[in-house]
């Protein structure tokens, strides 16, 4: 074993929530690498809080399946991450240990829900970290801040010892500064766990190649239309004309079931996280409650103390939406929605190899801006398809806007994520050389 890892976090940018100094191991394919984890990922030991305050002092018993593979690898683990409250939110505003700064611009958001990791990579505190995107929250973090976000397809990553929001739709990945360091994570944590039933035994391990010739590329007109800057548009446009000049072909493909996905996405989403988060109720996690009152009414009281307003918000969205008489009319619709945009994305992939598109709708905003939850979920239309569908995508850097960072969003086939590193890495060969 080597010595101990020398770390000191950067105030500035908030992107931590708890820090460790642990001794990393000498042998490994990570040895002596520092990694950063999300605060919703459990880690022996090390107080993992969701980034809520229902959750402070809380310390898990075992480590994430993910976890025990990084410490495995020799990786050293620095820190908890900061992140949007139990992963709701697009900006690590909703964090109940304050907001993460972006280290592009202070005035910024670093976006969410994973913003705490992607800040850290992106501040160069370290070198990569793990994040969890359940309907973006790699990606939309990565594109604002000019980092590599990779969510893998459902069922390649172990979900065992996360701390769950939405199980159908969350998936653990790597975030880190370039797409090698970003598939070197994968390969590290891409590897079979019985403790997790929707997981499959695909190894990840792969290599990135720069040789993309052939390869088909499916550009939707769906995500360059309403609500996407023009000036985002032409510069993903420019992206996927560097594919082409690498040899890659485009082809024009459609998902129409787009204009439905963010609707479907916030019903499901919503309803599986009113289920997910009945279990803090005082008695199982969380401070105790009150045995003077009433079980209902304290149950009732720490809920409303000790929860964000947008957890509170969407726990709320999802009771209505799986109560009796209102199921059928939404929850029911939502999948049926989400089916149509598995669907579209089936096709689509008959023709092409990958599809392109922003990842993000614009820059990253100012901090305070979005203050209205609909223009914030409205900043996720881009990212949710891949969830619903459970494809593969990522994200990579491909430009700035008034000198912000615009993100490249390539997704392909479920268990292809091997193509999208691919096809990530043969673009930033080329802009970087």
């Amino acid at each position: 074993m080597a010595g101990t890892l020398d770390f000191s976090p950067d105030d500035r940018y908030n992107a931590f929530i708890t820090t460790c100094r642990e001794a990393p191991f000498s042998d490994g394919r990570l040895a002596g690498v520092a990694v950063a984890v999300k605060d919703n990922i459990s880690t022996a030991g090390i107080e993992t809080t969701c980034g809520s305050r229902i959750l402070e002092g809380y310390v898990p018993p075992y480590d994430a399946h993910v976890v025990g593979l990084l410490r495995n690898a020799g990786a050293a683990i620095v820190g908890k991450t900061n992140m949007d409250e139990f992963g709701m939110g697009s900006t690590t505003e909703t964090s109940a240990f304050g907001p993460t700064r972006n280290p592009v611009d202070q005035t910024r958001v670093p976006g969410g829900s994973s913003g705490g990791s992607a800040a850290a990579v992106a501040a160069g505190l370290v070198p990569m970290a793990l994040g969890t995107d359940t309907g973006g929250s790699i990606r939309c973090p990565a594109a604002f801040c000019g980092v590599v976000g990779l969510k893998p397809t459902y069922g390649r990553v172990s979900r065992h010892g996360l701390i769950a929001y939405a199980n159908s739709l969350e998936q653990i990945g790597p975030m880190a500064r370039t797409v090698e360091d970003a598939s070197r994570l994968m390969s590290v944590i891409a590897n079979y766990d019985p403790h997790d039933s929707t997981m499959l035994d695909k190894p990840y391990n792969h290599r990135p190649i720069a040789e993309i010739a052939g390869l088909r590329v499916g550009v939707p007109e769906e995500y360059f239309g309403e609500g996407v800057d023009p000036r985002i548009a032409k510069t993903v446009r420019d992206a996927v004309g560097v594919l082409e000049d690498l040899g890659a072909g485009t082809v024009p493909v459609s998902i129409p079931g787009m204009r439905h996905a963010l609707a479907a996405y916030y019903v499901i989403c919503t309803s599986e996280a009113s289920s997910n988060l009945a279990r803090f109720d005082g008695v199982r996690y969380g401070p105790a409650v009150d045995t003077r009152k009433s079980w209902h009414e304290a149950y009732q009281d720490l809920r409303r103390e000790l929860f964000g307003p947008e957890v509170r918000r969407r726990i709320m969205l999802g009771t209505f939406a799986l109560s009796a008489g209102y199921a059928g009319r939404y929850y029911a619709k939502a999948q049926l929605a989400r089916r149509n945009i598995q669907q579209d994305f089936e096709r689509a992939f008959r023709k092409v190899d990958i599809v392109a598109g922003p990842t993000m709708p614009t820059v990253a905003f100012r901090l305070g801006e979005k203050t209205d939850p609909l223009s914030m979920y409205l900043s996720d239309i881009l990212t949710v398809p891949a969830n619903l569908a459970g494809i593969p995508a990522i994200s990579v850097p491909c430009g700035r806007v008034d000198g912000l960072p615009v993100g490249l969003q390539l997704m392909g086939r479920p268990f292809e994520d091997e193509r999208v590193v691919d096809a990530a890495f043969a673009y930033e060969q080329e802009v970087r050389a």
